[in-house]
């Protein structure tokens, strides 16, 4: 242990021992992150009637609430499909536009930037307005596709971002070998490019997803009728008479993100590797 300490951290001979006050303070810091989040799992497997932490009575009786609904899982559909087709809208257009903006010698290359993540900067509530009374003029509300139009807004700027950042790092002279030998530009972008920035895209899209099946507040706003989100239904229950379900659904997203994003962690790592 005392070796440990005495152990370089970093290429700038900075000790592990110097830097204890920060593991200590990263180590805080996750647990007041993570602590919150796992209370919740003991939590939908209680048998009471309301949420009760530590649970007197175990059982699954909420799970198969929510598996023997066909409100919940209606609103799991509309979820999974809204978040599905916003990865699939928001990755391309994010790729292709970080590509653009890193290509692109135009001097205000960067007001673009700003533009194509403002959503980002702005309160979520603001776009859900704005987005609300777009979508009454042109009939989009309560739909699967204004949904979606909104989502890739939101999720939009973290494509870009992610993407953008892995452009950075990449030697693109690599992909101006390719042109200069016959190439054209959009193959030697798909052939050469994309697969070098593959983890990047991966991550991207699983954000995107993630940014569509979390998301609340736009769906307060434009999500409803026949197409009611999940989280949607998870506020209204929480607000209106605290229904123990939404722990065994919140127990459920925890564990299908975990997955997500370890798949994205091995798939990357095994294309790195390649």
């Amino acid at each position: 242990m005392l070796a440990w300490l005495k152990s370089p951290a970093s290429e700038t001979q900075v000790t592990h021992g110097q830097r204890l006050w920060l593991y200590l303070f990263a180590g805080l810091v996750m647990f007041l992150l993570v602590v919150p989040t796992l209370i919740v799992i003991p939590m939908s497997f209680s048998d009471s009637q309301y949420l009760e932490f530590p649970p007197e009575t175990w059982s699954l009786r909420w799970y198969r609430n929510y598996f023997g609904s066909p409100e919940w899982m209606q609103a799991t559909a509309t979820s999974l499909k809204a978040a599905f087709l916003t990865m699939l809208v928001a990755t391309p257009i994010g790729v292709v536009a970080a590509y653009g903006l890193h290509n692109c010698g135009v001097r205000f290359v960067q007001v673009t930037y700003l533009a194509l993540i403002t959503p980002m900067m702005v309160p979520v509530v603001l776009v859900a307005i704005g987005a609300f009374y777009v979508f009454v003029k042109l009939s989009l509300l309560y739909s699967l596709t204004g949904l979606v139009l909104a989502h890739s807004v939101l999720a939009l700027p973290l494509v870009v971002i992610v993407t953008g950042s892995a452009l950075k790092s990449y030697d693109m002279n690599q992909e101006l070998a390719a042109r200069s030998l016959g190439a054209p530009r959009w193959k030697a972008f798909l052939t050469i490019t994309v697969p070098q920035i593959r983890f990047a895209i991966v991550t991207a899209a699983l954000l995107a997803f993630l940014t569509s099946f979390d998301e609340v507040v736009v769906a307060m706003f434009i999500s409803g009728g026949d197409n009611p989100t999940l989280t949607r239904n998870m506020f209204n229950a929480l607000r209106d008479q605290i229904d123990p379900t939404i722990a065994a659904i919140s127990t459920i997203m925890i564990l299908v993100t975990s997955i997500m994003m370890a798949l994205a962690q091995v798939f990357g790592r095994g294309g790195l590797e390649k």
